[in-house]
């Protein structure tokens, strides 16, 4: 499916993936977009945030992702640091090109990044609201009438510089319907109600990977952690009670 027909789908539906398995999962299944997040910092590498990513390790991971999802359109996460300034910015996001992804998101209002990442012809997804990169704490934003009134600004900007879409991030619902209904490219919310023209979760958090981790904005569609850790536990008592492997997995 090519980025038009998604843009102009009612909803949209967004998952991160770092892994070629859960690429072609998530691929097979035909969700509309796929985001090699830097969340895959906490989440694959046991950051305590986003802020230790590098260009290297997110490239890594972009490709396996690549592999693995061969019809959905993926998109690459600038991490921090590698698009302060123009040049740098260019540099990096075409190695997410040349790994095979469809455009990049970066967070925040530049407006000189944007402009030459899209004079390179380097499709770029927005980022508004909660910016982990850089927040001192993860809280919601927009809850301040200055804060929500920058917030939708920037989403206006964001608009007319040519992003291809955004992400709302933890921000009120009724200010994520504000934005919505005033751009013309499809919002995407995390945590920012049901108005967005589309949802994303770090598909770690669906599949419920971590009992601790229990934001407000995030529904757990399965648990794996339990499932897991009960697989291993029978594997582990099999093994110690001779019972594994058996006659049926044994080559003669």
């Amino acid at each position: 499916m090519n980025i038009e027909k998604i843009k102009r789908k009612k909803k949209i539906v967004m998952l991160t993936a770092y892994d070629y398995q859960t690429a072609k999962l998530l691929d097979e299944v035909g969700i509309d977009l796929i985001l090699v997040g830097d969340s895959l910092g906490m989440v694959m590498l046991g950051y305590k945030d986003t802020k230790n990513v590098t260009m290297q390790e997110m490239i890594h991971h972009t490709k396996a992702v690549v592999r693995g999802a061969k019809n959905t359109p993926i998109i690459g996460d600038m991490p921090i640091h590698t698009y302060e300034t123009v040049d740098d910015a260019v540099i990096n996001a075409k190695k997410f090109m040349e790994a095979g992804v469809y455009g990049v998101k970066i967070e925040g209002n530049k407006p000189d990044i944007i402009k030459a990442l899209l004079k390179e012809g380097i499709p770029v997804m927005g980022h508004l609201g909660l910016l982990p990169q850089t927040a001192e704490k993860y809280s919601i934003k927009g809850k301040e009438e200055s804060e929500a009134k920058r917030i939708y600004e920037d989403a206006l900007e964001l608009d007319k510089l040519g992003v291809f879409s955004m992400v709302l991030e933890c921000v009120p619902d009724n200010l994520a319907k504000k934005i919505t209904e005033n751009v013309k490219v499809p919002t995407i919310g995390i945590g920012a109600g049901k108005y967005c023209r589309g949802q994303v979760l770090v598909i770690n958090d669906l599949l419920g990977m971590d009992d601790s981790f229990k934001p407000k904005h995030v529904k757990k569609y399965a648990d794996l952690s339990k499932t897991i850790k009960n697989a291993v536990s029978k594997f582990k008592e099999e093994v110690l009670e001779g019972k594994f492997p058996d006659d049926e997995h044994t080559f003669h």
